[in-house]
């Protein structure tokens, strides 16, 4: 059963940070996305979902991503949560994000589609997640 708190990353560097699941098993958090094309600098976006737990612990979920801090668009995510058998937890994903048009002449480039897998990455208890962080090294080096 896959655990859902927690952070989990992209290939594209997109990392969310689930922080609550609540006892109807729907969970909340932020999202960082690394890619935009909105002309205003990216910031964290909370995300609200939706989740489904069936008898033999399969998860599939949904979850929304409304970008107002910095887009015009909003996001819907489908997708279902894999363990195998060493204990790796993936989510694969399918999303539309929607972004505003001026009219219903342009609405047909709005909606765009796309594919995420997200990987968790664990952390142990005190520990720095090194992914999200600079490492000692690049922070000694010198600024060229």
């Amino acid at each position: 059963q896959c655990n859902l708190t927690g952070w989990w990353e992209n290939k594209l560097g997109s990392r969310m940070h689930v922080s609550t699941v609540d006892s109807q098993v729907d969970f909340s958090g932020e999202y960082h996305t690394a890619m935009s094309s909105a002309q205003k600098p990216i910031e964290p976006s909370p995300l609200v979902s939706s989740q489904h737990l069936d008898e033999d612990g399969q998860r599939t979920f949904s979850f929304t991503i409304n970008w107002k801090k910095f887009s015009d668009a909003t996001t819907a995510f489908v997708g279902q949560c894999f363990m195998d058998i060493g204990g790796k937890e993936t989510l694969t994903t399918t999303w539309l994000l929607r972004e505003a048009v001026g009219s219903l002449e342009e609405d047909w480039k709005a909606t765009r589609v796309g594919r995420n897998v997200f990987t968790h990455k664990h952390t142990l208890k005190g520990k720095i997640l090194l992914s999200l962080s600079p490492s000692c090294e690049d922070a000694a080096s010198p600024t060229l």
